[in-house]
C-alpha cells in the first residue's frame, strides 16, 4: 500500500528489501534539476545542469557495463550524437562503474559524450529519486530531458533492466517544445 506524501502520488517509493514505504522525491516536469557533480576519467569533473547552460541536455543514469540494455542506449546516444548537437542537445552519462571500467566502456563503445564514474548511488538516490539496487548498489536507468535553463521536461524512471529513454524520442521532444507547443 502506498502512503501519500505531500498529496503528491509521484513521491512515492517501495523499498524491496523489507517491503516498507518510504517517501522520496522524484523529479517532474518544471523542477529544477539538482546540482551533480559527475567525476571523470582522469579526475576532471562536470557540473550537472551548469554544462548544460544554454543547450537542452539529457542525464542518463545507466546500472553498469554489464548491462546489455544500457550498452544499447549509450551506443544509440552515441549514434545519435551529430542530429542531437542540430538540435542544440547535449548529453551525459552516469553509473557505479569504477574508473577503469568506465574508461574501457567508453572506448568500447567510442563515446564522446561525457560520462562519469563511481557514482554514490545513495546520494544521487536522494537528489533525484533514481531507483538502486541495494546489493550490489547500483542506479536503475533513470533518465531526464532538460530545458535550457536546467528545468525538467521529462524523466524516465525504471525499476528494472528495461524501459529508457532513446534519443529519437528526445528529439522529437525538443523539437515539439522549441516550437512552443511544449
Amino acid at each position: 500500500m502506498w502512503s501519500d506524501v505531500a498529496n503528491r502520488p509521484d513521491r512515492h517509493v517501495l523499498d524491496r528489501a523489507d517491503h516498507k514505504e518510504t517517501a522520496m522525491p522524484l523529479l517532474s516536469p518544471g523542477d529544477s534539476f539538482p546540482s551533480l557533480t559527475l567525476t571523470r576519467p582522469g579526475g576532471q569533473t562536470l557540473a550537472l545542469p551548469d554544462a548544460f547552460s544554454g543547450s537542452f541536455g539529457v542525464v542518463l543514469f545507466y546500472r553498469g557495463s554489464w548491462c546489455p540494455y544500457c550498452n544499447a542506449q549509450l551506443r544509440a546516444f552515441q549514434r545519435a550524437g551529430e542530429r542531437l548537437a542540430e538540435a542544440g542537445i547535449k548529453v551525459a552519462a552516469l553509473s557505479a562503474d569504477d574508473e577503469a571500467t568506465t574508461v574501457e566502456q567508453i572506448a568500447r563503445h567510442g563515446l564522446t559524450f561525457p560520462v562519469g564514474h563511481s557514482a554514490d548511488t545513495t546520494a544521487i538516490s536522494a537528489a533525484t529519486g533514481a531507483f538502486v539496487n541495494p546489493d550490489p548498489a547500483y542506479l536503475q536507468s533513470t533518465g531526464f530531458v532538460l530545458d535550457r535553463s536546467g528545468d525538467v521536461i521529462v524523466s524516465v524512471y525504471s525499476s528494472g533492466a528495461i524501459g529508457r529513454l532513446v534519443p529519437e524520442d528526445v528529439i522529437g521532444l525538443v523539437h515539439h517544445v522549441s516550437n512552443g507547443a511544449g
